[in-house]
């Protein structure tokens, strides 16, 4: 694993319907070892109460691991909150500080979502000032896996998503992209990559320099208790896929096992990712992540993330709570 330094500080905290039959489908196309720099906890001066604060982790790469679609110099950072609901305040000021850059910078924002308590996690963003403020036109939201499911069952991420985040927010339904579910795993996920293809070469999606995959603006990435993010599995070979920019699972160990999953050059090309992790039954994976492990332990998913831009961790106390 690659060696990492660190440092922390306090930090300020600011604080269903029917789918609709509109929302097009594909474009509508058919630490090893932490060393600690500094730990000035003190709120003398500041006024801020226990509450308003996170500990604030910046992680910076000395060298990189050796994997598919690795970023060579990507920085880490990782803050840990008192609470989920301190979290989710935090990351959307942080989501809506993105949208309003790149809208400004590129006129559009392009954010990959997962599926799990991710969402949840968004909720903050319909609340003012955030559902306000936003140029909501200018997103284009993607999912970087999804379960080959109709996106009526209850397995889909398209309807969790749809249920609690992008029923409720003014988001173009020509802006939001799912899966074709009406093709086999392997037919939707070449589907998928021809729609990104396409996006990308309309200039919708940029492109990395880098890598010459596509550079999503934002991703915002949940973690499993086994360490798996996307649908990308311990142990599993589609960890290693270097070409292909989407591709399925037929064998997923989670069900429900036909899946459609962004590859880690896709993810490694974006110029910022959120890894979102709550709750104490991920506190050993995260401490094996970002605390010390084996030398000779093959890492785990969550830890070949490495975007070409910055990666932040945002965690509650109960998943920090073994680091």
């Amino acid at each position: 694993m690659a060696a990492l330094s660190l440092s922390f500080s306090p930090t300020f905290l600011r604080s269903s319907s029917t789918i609709s039959s509109s929302v097009r489908s594909l474009c509508g196309l058919p630490l090893s070892k932490l060393s600690f720099l500094s730990a000035d906890r003190s709120l003398a001066g500041l006024g801020l109460g226990k509450a308003e604060t996170s500990r604030r982790f910046q992680l910076r790469r000395t060298k990189a691991f050796s994997t598919a679609g690795m970023a060579a110099t990507a920085e880490k950072k990782v803050e840990v909150f008192d609470t989920e609901e301190d979290l989710a305040v935090s990351l959307a000021k942080y989501t809506a500080d993105l949208s309003d850059k790149f809208g400004k910078e590129r006129g559009s924002f392009t954010v990959v979502v997962s599926g799990g308590s991710l969402i949840k996690s968004l909720r903050k963003l319909l609340e003012p000032p955030y559902i306000d403020s936003i140029e909501w036109s200018k997103w284009h939201v993607f999912w970087v896996d999804e379960r080959v499911v109709p996106k009526d069952h209850d397995d889909s991420n398209y309807k969790l998503a749809f249920d609690l985040f992008l029923s409720q927010v003014p988001i173009l339904p020509g802006n939001v992209y799912a899966i074709n579910d009406a093709l086999s795993a392997e037919g939707a996920a070449d589907d998928y990559e021809t729609c990104l293809k396409h996006l990308v070469n309309s200039g919708v999606i940029a492109k990395s320099e880098a890598s010459g995959f596509p550079k999503f603006d934002l991703q915002l990435l949940g973690m499993g208790p086994d360490g798996h993010v996307a649908s990308l599995f311990p142990g599993h070979p589609l960890c290693k896929e270097s070409k292909k920019w989407v591709t399925h699972i037929l064998d997923s160990p989670k069900p429900p096992p036909e899946r459609i999953t962004f590859t880690f050059p896709v993810i490694n090309s974006s110029a910022n990712i959120a890894l979102v992790v709550c709750g104490g039954g991920k506190a050993d994976v995260v401490q094996r992540a970002l605390g010390n492990s084996g030398k000779n332990e093959e890492p785990l998913p969550c830890q070949l993330v490495s975007p070409e831009g910055e990666l932040k961790w945002f965690l509650d106390k109960a998943a920090a709570s073994k680091l």
